[in-house]
């Protein structure tokens, strides 16, 4: 940064990156004395950038918050991980609105020197995921996550417009704990005072979110992943599930999910509670775990873990063609 011109942008990024930083702290960073920081200040601030200066011994520089700033200066390495980023979290679903990630993909891919430009072209193009691509529709706006985002971290009251599953609306008032994106779609657990108790709702069917004014206290220790991955699992299901699971609790958890199945451990293994709509389904999941298991509910689980092994042996015994 040998031209005052690329030292004054040099300020700019420093002040960007850090909240505040001294008249000797700029100095030492841009290799001038103190009084060219200050020339430089002027310089910015002449530019329409507030830069504020604070007086004495001990005074510095700091941006005006909420500023919205021209467009940023990254290094090639801060492009590619923000533009990986951005792609990443348009295939799991983790943005929000589906155009706000392909306009900033745009935005940034304009403003790239064309031989980076062009590398990270061909990344994109041949890159691929091994997760499923998350359904569009259950992406929440912007407006919705950012509302709910704000509430948890200031323990506000909010109302919310909300259309469950089978399509029925309801307004509901909620004391919000936490936000959790869990398998491609976003959740806030928290205190429903509609019903009395800890409840979940998907970001994506939430409407019109007005906070309050009333404030609020989470439960000691609570955890949100914990309740939304139990809440999840224990959805109605067509039939309830209890198998003993021969094996060590840990090595259960890393095979089954908490969003699967409760474990618990018991003399002699873990318990698996699980609610299943198929029962073949449930045996098929069994089988795959390769651990030895008793079937203590129900009955009928019994008869479809039968069955697919009597699949399982005819299939192996077919003829090679």
């Amino acid at each position: 940064m040998s031209h005052p011109a690329g030292r004054v942008l040099g300020m700019l990024e420093l002040l960007q990156s850090h909240h505040r930083l001294t008249g000797a702290e700029l100095a030492a960073r841009l290799g001038v004395d103190a009084r060219t920081v200050r020339r430089y200040a002027t310089t910015l601030a002449d530019l329409g950038i507030p830069v504020t200066a604070e007086r004495g011994r001990y005074g510095g520089y700091r941006l005006r918050p909420g500023y919205k700033l021209p467009p940023l200066m990254l290094t090639d390495d801060e492009a590619v991980a923000v533009l990986l980023g951005l792609l990443a979290a348009d295939r799991l679903g983790l943005g929000t609105e589906e155009p706000a990630t392909a306009t900033a993909l745009a935005k940034i891919r304009r403003v790239l020197p064309a031989p980076l430009a062009e590398r990270l072209a061909a990344v994109r193009e041949h890159l691929g995921f091994t997760l499923r691509e998350s359904d569009p529709a259950t992406r929440p706006t912007s407006g919705t996550l950012l509302a709910l985002g704000a509430a948890t971290r200031r323990r506000q009251r909010v109302t919310l417009d909300y259309r469950s599953h089978s399509g029925g609306a309801s307004r509901r008032q909620l004391d919000p704990y936490g936000l959790v994106f869990h398998a491609g779609r976003w959740y806030v657990t928290g205190h429903d005072h509609l019903r009395d108790e800890v409840r979940v709702f998907r970001l994506d069917r939430i409407g019109d979110v007005t906070t309050g004014t009333q404030t609020f206290t989470p439960p000691a220790d609570f955890d949100p992943v914990a309740q939304v991955t139990r809440s999840l699992a224990a959805v109605p299901y067509a039939h309830t599930v209890e198998v003993l699971l021969e094996v060590d609790p840990a090595t259960a958890r890393r095979r089954v999910p908490p969003s699967v199945a409760e474990l618990t451990e018991v003399p002699g293994g873990v318990l698996l509670r699980a609610r299943a709509e198929r029962l073949d389904g449930m045996a098929q999941l069994l089988a795959g775990l390769g651990w030895p298991f008793t079937v203590r509910h129900p009955d009928a689980l019994r008869d479809a873990v039968r069955a697919h092994a009597t699949r399982l042996a005819t299939w192996a015994t077919r003829p090679t063609t």
